[in-house]
């Protein structure tokens, strides 16, 4: 199993559209939103091609591959136009015998663990700066914003597949490769 994982599009049709191109070209099984979909929030900018009611018509043509949590921007109008659950703080995916903890960031983080146990796997995005620690014997990965990215982390995506999770650039070059 191939999975997609994008943090923070906050409400770009433009790069909406790279994440199902993405979707596409890395051949994944599922999407995951790590919260932040449809709202660019009042400390952002607008995006690029920010129009949130096209980016929640696109993503429902694709609810069945969306595991999506509640970032600090989305809210209960968000989930009324968008056909998967959205609201969770959270989400748990049992993948190779460990748990993948998918959140937002803003609860739950490096700094605010929620229960783990040795071999897990923190997802969160957020703060929109790329960073991989391993604290306790538990990965916590922080995607960058694939919209709005901060303090020089590009534009990025993760994917896992087997033993691995790999950070790339929209162009799909090798930012960092972590073996779990």
């Amino acid at each position: 199993m191939k999975i997609l994982f994008v943090a923070d599009i906050h409400g770009s049709l433009y790069y909406a559209n790279k994440v199902l191109e993405i979707f596409y070209n890395e051949n994944a099984d599922y999407i995951v939103l790590l919260g932040d979909v449809l709202y660019h929030g009042a400390r952002n900018p607008l995006t690029k091609d920010y129009n949130p009611a096209e980016v929640a018509n696109l993503f429902n043509r694709y609810a069945d591959k969306i595991i999506a949590v509640r970032g600090n921007c989305d809210s209960e109008v968000d989930q009324m136009v968008l056909s998967f659950p959205i609201m969770s703080d959270y989400s748990i995916i049992l993948y190779k015998g460990r748990r993948l903890f998918l959140t937002h960031g803003h609860i739950y983080n490096k700094d605010n663990f929620p229960q783990l146990s040795s071999g897990d796997i923190l997802f969160y995005g957020h703060t929109h700066i790329n960073k991989v620690i391993k604290k306790d014997c538990i990965f916590v990965i922080n995607l960058a914003s694939i919209t709005l990215p901060k303090e020089d982390s590009p534009h990025s995506y993760g994917i896992l597949v087997d033993n691995k999770f790999i950070i790339k650039d929209l162009e799909g070059n090798i930012i960092q490769e972590i073996i779990l």
